[in-house]
């Protein structure tokens, strides 16, 4: 089996950090979302990997070329975005034989093993992951016969034919790629895969659902991923790789290497990345920081804060997303007042 991932897309929901970076490449609890994805499918048997690449390309080829996997990835560049089938039509070569295509702002908690086993088992020429959600109206949904099977697959409708969506997993036998070639742009322009496996449907091809049990978050808004963070972090082992001076530690919580907590209280879940200093600050539960961290004199909660980021006398910080390399610090210059330099489609609170 092959697996197709993309992480392409503009991730205009997740602006302004998506102006300078992927937004498959967002960390979550200090893991890129692209990598649950790769982990999945080699988890599931995937021998080739074929990632989909849009903008910031050459950002998505450091990351991932930055780790040492076990299967061989092939990096494919689709150009403008016009739909998830078009992917496939991108990948075409690549794609020889059955795969699995994993969208990579997904995470599932329980992975995809089971899944493609029930797809070998089955004999499908498509399977299609579903779960129920409160929103389907943002989703590729499904209207399922009476035995569970799928009768049609609408995408974003305004009139949900049901609450089961689309997880954004899919199983294929290669004959998805005539299906593909088949339809025509939706009222989006693009090529949609509901439309492609509708037309297997219609064409008598075996497509059945595989329902998810475990949760799954699509990481597409900020609530998104702060979700996805503290569903990840309630699952972490404590493990202290750093050091620690006049310091206390509660709950579940990852300290990685070289990192350095002085003075203060960490309260999990949550983790410190390699190499951050944490001196007289509290961070509490369901935050990430990431690697190369200062943090002084500050508290931070249910927060992100990504890679080489310095905060000093930074007040109290909550639900928060901060990008790689950010300076916050309190203002000592006279007149008093908040200094901001703000990107399009920020949002703070004061």
């Amino acid at each position: 089996m092959k697996a197709l991932i993309l992480s392409g897309g503009s991730g205009t929901r997740l602006r302004p950090l998506t102006y300078s970076q992927q937004k498959q490449l967002i960390p979550v609890a200090n893991k890129p979302v692209l990598f649950y994805a790769i982990e999945d499918v080699i988890e599931a048997g995937a021998d080739e990997i074929g990632i989909i690449l849009g903008p910031n390309k050459d950002q998505v080829i450091d990351t991932v070329q930055a780790e040492l996997w076990d299967v061989p990835i092939k990096f494919i560049y689709q150009g403008e975005p016009r739909g998830l089938a078009h992917t496939i039509l991108v990948a075409e070569k690549f794609l020889d034989d059955d795969f699995v295509m994993y969208l990579g702002d997904n995470i599932l908690r329980d992975g995809i093993v089971r899944h493609k086993e029930r797809f070998n088992n089955l004999k499908s020429d498509a399977s299609v992951l579903l779960t129920e959600v409160n929103d389907p109206q943002r989703f590729g949904v499904a209207d399922l016969n009476q035995d569970g099977s799928i009768r049609r697959l609408v995408e974003k409708p305004k009139v949900p034919p049901s609450n089961y969506a689309l997880v954004g997993v899919y199983f294929f036998k290669p004959v998805i790629i005539d299906a593909c070639k088949a339809i025509k742009p939706s009222w989006r322009n693009e090529l949609e895969i509901t439309d492609a496996i509708q037309w297997l449907i219609e064409k008598g091809y075996k497509v059945d659902a595989s329902f998810v049990e475990g949760w799954w978050k699509d990481t597409g808004k900020p609530e998104d991923i702060f979700e996805a963070n503290r569903l990840i972090l309630d699952d972490i082992a404590t493990k202290n790789e750093g050091l620690m001076e006049g310091s206390r530690v509660m709950g579940r919580v990852i300290i990685e290497k070289e990192a350095r907590i002085e003075r203060s209280v960490i309260k999990g879940p949550c983790i410190i990345g390699k190499g951050s200093v944490i001196s007289d600050s509290y961070i509490g539960p369901y935050t990430s920081v990431g690697s190369g961290c200062s943090i002084c004199g500050t508290e931070v909660e249910d927060t992100i804060i990504m890679d080489d980021c310095r905060i000093i006398n930074g007040g109290k910080i909550v639900e928060s997303l901060i990008g790689r390399n950010v300076r916050i610090q309190e203002g000592v210059a006279l007149p008093k007042g908040n200094r901001l330099i703000v990107g399009d489609n920020s949002e703070i609170s004061l």
